[in-house]
């Protein structure tokens, strides 16, 4: 076996390695799961938005309260 033999074997194996990869990435049946796990990092921004807008709620219902009564020493809002 020569060194010329054992390059030829390596290229087929390494061709079917991508092969193997690029059917199982473009494989239909994975097409969900892609497309979800590329939404995760808008899923952190809605999460964050939720947060705003539920912690802004509550502040218009304290509202009514004395202004600075729920702050803490050190708080500028």
């Amino acid at each position: 076996m020569t060194i010329e033999t054992l390059r030829e074997i390596g290229l087929v194996l390494g061709s079917v390695a991508f092969l193997a990869i690029c059917w199982w990435a473009f494989s239909p049946k994975r097409k969900k799961r892609f497309e979800e796990d590329a939404n995760l990092p808008f899923a952190d921004e809605e999460r964050q938005a939720d947060k705003e807008k539920s912690a802004a709620q509550q502040d218009e219902s304290n509202s009514g309260d004395k202004p600075g009564a729920n702050r803490k020493q050190g708080q500028d809002k």
